[in-house]
């Protein structure tokens, strides 16, 4: 069948080559001038399954009460701005902050990235992918023996689930990452997940792009999609600014910005924007970090790229505004510093910012809509990389009709009581 996939980030760039490759005829859209010009293009670099954990859980309610008013916030909500789809998101999310729902998204989230980072390690094998990867894990590092102890649990937990993560004391983080020594009498311990991996996402996803292409998908680069076509309850196409184009099948890979072309079918996403910055600078030798490292009380993630240094982190809830916050940027620039003193030259970075689609209990939408023809891969929020691959190859098998290799319950937008 011909599929019109939106979005040509890393998600659409993923999903475009499992159509491709299972025989579909494969047309991607895409504002931008290439692939992964968005989201994709300076995030946090890391394949983190680690990081399953979602962000609604009963111990994050009063960090944020904490946070509320504060630009340095980890997490800043800006509730000042009249955003009623903002406030119905926050009310779901208050509502998965219980311990029996935590657990319950934290398997949902696990099952799509264990099974994603393994259909990453295959396609790198098959198609001799090169994109600055390290495969030696992700190390967690706690300054504060509560916050250490709370994620011994959430490890334990995860552990249940099938990812294996290794408890450490302090010796062993800087064992680990000889570049943490300057800083080890702060640190309470760390948590190694030894099988993620980190890596440059815009270099993988325009790999997939590239693979995709020669399987035959054909992708409409600065092509802006107006509104979705239907007959009925049918989705038949989508209209562009370069005119209509029909099709079979639509897959909403579009991020952040899937609200905003569902909404008018009638079909309400609770995916909200979430902002998050990133800088990236000349690494300079044995001071930068070689392995991929989380500091869990900033929320901040590092991860060597080749001969850069990339430093991600906090996220702002502000609506669609890519736009670059000085303080916000600066600020990973003065907790990098001080993190990883003398890594490299952070007089001189390239700040960016990018809006990851967060949905309220962590959990992507993967699956089919009320509206036949109409399919989502949206909502994965700040593990969209690590997600990419399996949720990729999970909605192809779905949509052709096949047995798929993961169980998609609890994955699909019947979840959430509302519109679909």
């Amino acid at each position: 069948m011909k599929v019109l996939v939106l979005g040509a980030g890393v998600i659409g760039a993923t999903t475009a080559y499992h159509l491709a490759e299972a025989g579909h005829q494969v047309v991607v859209l895409d504002r931008q001038s290439g692939a992964g010009l968005e989201t994709s293009f300076a995030n946090g670099g890391q394949i983190s399954p680690c990081h399953a954990e979602p962000w609604a859980n009963p111990g994050v309610l009063p960090k944020v009460l904490k946070w509320l008013g504060r630009e340095d916030a980890p997490l800043l909500f800006r509730w000042n701005r009249f955003d009623p789809a903002l406030w119905a998101w926050g009310l779901r999310f208050v509502a998965n902050c219980t311990s029996a729902r935590a657990v319950q998204n934290t398997e949902r989230t696990l099952r799509v990235a264990l099974y994603s980072r393994a259909c990453l390690q295959e396609l790198r094998d098959r198609l001799a992918l090169d994109y600055d990867q390290r495969t030696q894990g992700i190390l967690h590092v706690y300054r504060s023996a509560r916050e250490f102890d709370q994620g011994c649990r959430a490890a334990r937990l995860m552990n249940q689930y099938g990812l294996d993560r290794q408890i450490q004391d302090r010796a062993q983080c800087v064992a680990i990452e000889p570049a943490l020594a300057a800083v080890a009498p702060q640190l309470a311990g760390g948590i190694l997940t030894p099988g993620d991996e980190s890596g440059d996402a815009h270099k993988f996803t325009r790999a997939m792009a590239d693979h995709a292409a020669r399987l035959g998908a054909e992708f409409r680069y600065g092509t802006t999609v107006t509104h979705l076509t239907r007959d009925g309850d049918t989705v038949t196409g989508t209209a562009t600014d370069r005119g209509v184009i029909t099709a079979d099948a639509v897959v909403l890979a579009l991020g952040s910005w899937s609200p905003l072309l569902s909404r008018p079918a009638g079909i309400r996403l609770p995916v909200v924007p979430a902002k998050g910055y990133s800088i990236t600078l000349a690494a300079d030798g044995p001071a930068a970090p070689t392995v991929s490292v989380t500091d869990d009380e900033h929320k901040m993630v590092y991860s060597r790229l080749g001969d850069r240094l990339r430093a991600a982190g906090t996220a702002e809830m502000a609506g669609h505004d890519p736009s670059l916050n000085e303080r916000r940027w600066r600020l990973i620039v003065e907790r990098a510093r001080a993190l990883f003193p003398g890594a490299g030259d952070f007089d001189h970075v390239e700040p960016w910012a990018g809006l990851r689609p967060v949905t309220p209990d962590s959990v992507p939408l993967i699956g089919r809509t009320r509206l036949r023809g109409l399919w989502l891969n949206t909502g994965h929020g700040t593990l969209g990389w690590t997600m990419a691959c399996g949720s990729a190859r999970l909605l192809a098998q779905l949509m052709g009709g096949q047995s798929p290799d993961i169980d998609p319950t609890g994955l699909g937008i019947e979840r959430f009581k509302i519109s679909l």
